[in-house]
């Protein structure tokens, strides 16, 4: 009984961490989040005119939509190999748009 209550909290939890990075997503691609881009929101003016916006918007964006359902398909990992996967998966990630948004989201000097 135990065992089947902390199943079915899991897979909530697991669905509304999902939903939460799909929307955060969309509000980002669209425009209107971009005080969600960790970083950026606190930068300064003259640092934030480094970046060229719609390409960071795209990468964050991009990687909240790809971890949205990566999320979500957690729930069928029964084993600890598809756990590690994930995780490993998400870091490979996150590391690659760090790259992209210090290289290829920045404007070039002038």
């Amino acid at each position: 009984m135990k065992n089947d209550s902390i199943m079915i909290v899991s897979i909530i939890v697991l669905v509304i961490v999902g939903l939460i990075l799909a929307i955060m997503g969309v509000t980002i691609l669209i425009g209107k989040g971009d005080n969600l881009i960790a970083g950026y929101n606190t930068a300064s003016k003259e640092e934030r005119e480094q970046y060229n916006i719609k390409r960071l918007r795209g990468l964050i964006g991009g990687l909240l939509i790809v971890l949205a359902p990566m999320t979500i398909l957690l729930i069928g990992a029964e084993t600890i190999t598809a756990t590690f996967s994930f995780i490993i998966l998400t870091l490979l990630l996150c590391i690659i748009v760090v790259i992209l948004a210090n290289t290829w989201a920045k404007k070039k000097a002038k």
